[in-house]
């Protein structure tokens, strides 16, 4: 079907167009892009009507392959549906702001690269269009172009940068080892392997960039930075939407290729759960509204990761970890995209997120109050308005049942019951953050500008702008009052994409085992709240006003203790010896024969500074000042040290080009280091 290229391509088209015609006029170029995004989600929504595929063959070698089915025209659908919202409120958003021609030329970039991922039907599609998507995401993070933003870009881009690279190392083996990317010839390749160490291997590198996208621990240190600098439109699409994509390719790898894989479950679910807990954690401790938000995305994209796992280990019993991660990455991304939309709309009225300067501001503000109160209570799991509570209630009922299962053949169970504790108690941190930020903007007030905020009641946001927020609020506790008439009719459409049946029984959202687990979360949560937000995350000023205080400790910033470090400064300089220590070994050793057996041969001398270039342009330099100096200039003799002087405007020559050298140079070692270890791998294969 032709719709699908048009989806991907399109936007791209229309991107350029924009861009073109923002240069004349900015109210035409918005309605176009507002018109771009609402036509993708008309295609998008018709998708899940039709079911087809595209096949352009020859591109780029191997080919474009687009198909739809239930979860992936359902994906590109909700992907689209966020767009046109966000698109609806960036206008408005963007009012005072420069730089907008560029971030919605590749904001439409961006949406036709995403909507691609989730329609590609090989991994070699779908790395095609993530790479694009996260080129063109990269302009978001910089928009603001600030140092905190340029640091937060740079972040963003290595990580996905080094993803990549590992995740295409991972398809080199992929296609070796079974001979097809397609999704489908994977499964049934896979299925007639009989030693899968390659291709256990090969599926830990593909899901290195995929893990990189979606936030998973140790890969999530661009997410807490990215999300705070981003625009808000940006920050609720990379939340909610982007993030989905590295999850689409980690279900892909899942449901293909380890299905029934103990150690590869067990590998994925101990990340899953350090990400669930330690988001939630770094949530409660953050004192910037988007931050907390940002960090909560990292949180339950670990909650999801445990559901995936739970589907792995379970194997052909996984339905319910199936429908469970399905509906509670539809949960995160409707949830996200009306949380963000109300922290930009705090954004854009005060131009601050730090929890002590808007807090009060959304007193007499009902309409922001009834948003946020909604998304709050969606990813708090609080039924029955929050629908977060019927997604999370299903992988727990999944974690119960694998339990049950080691039970009955009598095998050790204590890692899984611990699992379920912390699942628990990270549902309680996450009642336990919301409930900061909900007292924060609507409970508190402003010791200095609670009047200029209240002031505020009735002009914080046009019509628009509020449209799109009540339209992305008013879904939530739909979701949560009627899960069986959605919720289940959407877990057996996406079913099949995951390698599961459709349950056939209805399901029990609200069984008093599932309500008792939500009420133990959020009777966590209001301890926590109290005991640890209240009397330790909070202090005293030199005025006597309590304050949010930050007591995250900076030596547990991964990025600037581990990965900069080591990135940065280890592996180049590691690789700079080395290299310098091959290159050398020939010189040292005739300079160790000229030292010893060949003492009193006439050798020529190492130049003593500079390399040989200068320093024999030097000594011609010298040669030539000395005999001027000998007869026209001896009374005002020239300086002939000119070894020196050729040697320092080298380096300053040398130091103009240095930052592209070094980032061109270093990302080309990384790939060298990558091709390197893969072709030995396929050697000793």
């Amino acid at each position: 079907m032709l719709l699908y290229p048009i989806l991907c391509f399109g936007p791209m088209v229309m991107a350029v167009v924009c861009y073109v015609l923002g240069r004349a006029s900015k109210s035409k170029r918005d309605l176009l892009m507002m018109a771009t995004v609402t036509a993708v989600f008309a295609g998008t929504l018709a998708t899940n009507f039709f079911h087809g595929s595209f096949t352009w063959e020859g591109f780029c070698g191997l080919g474009l392959h687009l198909k739809t089915d239930g979860f992936r025209a359902l994906y590109a659908t909700v992907a689209a549906f966020m767009w046109m919202l966000t698109g609806w409120f960036s206008p408005e958003y963007f009012g005072h702001y420069h730089n907008r021609n560029r971030y919605y030329f590749f904001n439409l970039m961006t949406l036709g690269a995403t909507v691609g991922v989730f329609l590609s039907d090989d991994l070699y599609t779908t790395l095609i269009f993530f790479e694009i998507m996260s080129l063109t995401s990269y302009v978001w993070v910089a928009q603001e172009e600030t140092d905190g933003a340029m640091r937060a870009a740079a972040t963003y881009l290595a990580v996905a940068v080094i993803g990549g690279l590992t995740t295409l190392m991972g398809l080199f083996l992929l296609y070796k080892e079974l001979g097809t990317l397609s999704f489908e010839g994977m499964k049934t390749a896979a299925a007639a392997l009989t030693d899968r160490s390659g291709l256990t291997v090969a599926s830990w590198l593909t899901l290195v960039g995929f893990a990189a996208k979606a936030g998973l621990f140790p890969l999530h240190i661009w997410l807490p930075k990215a999300h705070p600098v981003a625009p808000a439109p940006a920050s609720a699409l990379l939340s909610g939407i982007l993030t989905k994509s590295g999850v689409f390719g980690m279900i892909v790898i899942c449901a293909n290729l380890m299905r029934g894989d103990c150690w590869f479950a067990d590998g994925l679910l101990t990340l899953g759960a350090i990400t669930m807990f330690l988001g939630a954690v770094l949530a409660l401790f953050s004192v910037d509204l988007k931050r907390v938000l940002a960090c909560s995305s990292m949180s339950q994209i670990g909650f999801i990761t445990v559901g995936l796992s739970m589907m792995v280990l379970l194997n052909e019993e996984g339905s319910l970890a199936a429908y469970g991660s399905v509906m509670h990455m539809m949960n995160h991304s409707l949830i996200k995209l009306t949380l963000f939309m109300a922290a930009g709309i705090v954004f854009m009225n005060l131009h601050k997120l730090n929890l002590n300067d808007v807090r009060g501001f959304g007193r007499k503000k009902p309409l922001l109050h009834i948003a946020f109160l909604l998304g709050a209570l969606s990813i708090a799991c609080v039924p029955p308005l929050g629908s977060g509570y019927n997604s999370k209630s299903l992988i727990h009922e999944a974690i119960l049942e694998y339990i049950a299962h080691l039970q009955n053949l009598g095998a050790a169970y204590g890692s899984y019951k611990f699992l379920e504790i912390l699942f628990i108690i990270s549902g309680g941190l996450t009642v336990a953050y919301m409930l900061k930020l909900y007292i924060c903007l609507f409970w508190e007030k402003n010791p200095e500008h609670q009047a200029e905020y209240d002031a505020m009641a009735g002009k914080y946001m046009n019509k628009r702008t509020a449209t799109a927020l009540m339209l992305s609020a008013v879904i939530l506790p739909l979701l949560g009052l009627l899960p069986g008439q959605l919720f289940s009719p959407i877990g057996a459409l996406c079913a099949p994409f995951f390698g599961q049946e459709a349950i056939a029984e209805p399901i029990h959202y609200f069984s008093g085992e599932n309500l008792l687990g939500a009420a133990e979360s959020i009777a966590i949560g209001v301890v926590v709240y109290f005991a640890v937000v209240r009397l330790l995350l909070m202090a005293k000023d030199e005025r006597g006003v309590r304050i949010y205080v930050n007591r995250w400790p900076k030596k547990l910033d991964l990025e600037d203790e581990v990965y900069r470090p080591v990135l940065l400064k280890a592996l180049p300089n590691g690789c700079t010896l080395i290299v310098r220590t091959i290159a050398e070994l020939p010189e040292r050793i005739v300079l160790f024969l000229r030292n010893t057996l060949f003492s009193k041969s006439h050798q020529h001398r190492q130049p003593p500074v500079g390399n040989r270039f200068t320093y024999v342009c030097g000594c011609v330099m010298n040669a030539i000042a000395k005999a001027l100096n000998a007869t026209f200039l001896h009374r005002h003799p020239m300086r002939t040290d000119f070894e020196y002087v050729f040697d320092a405007s080298w380096k300053a020559a040398s130091a103009g080009t240095h930052r592209i050298t070094r980032s061109v140079s270093f990302g080309l070692l990384l790939l060298c280091i990558g091709l390197y270890f893969t072709c030995a791998y396929l050697l000793m294969k």
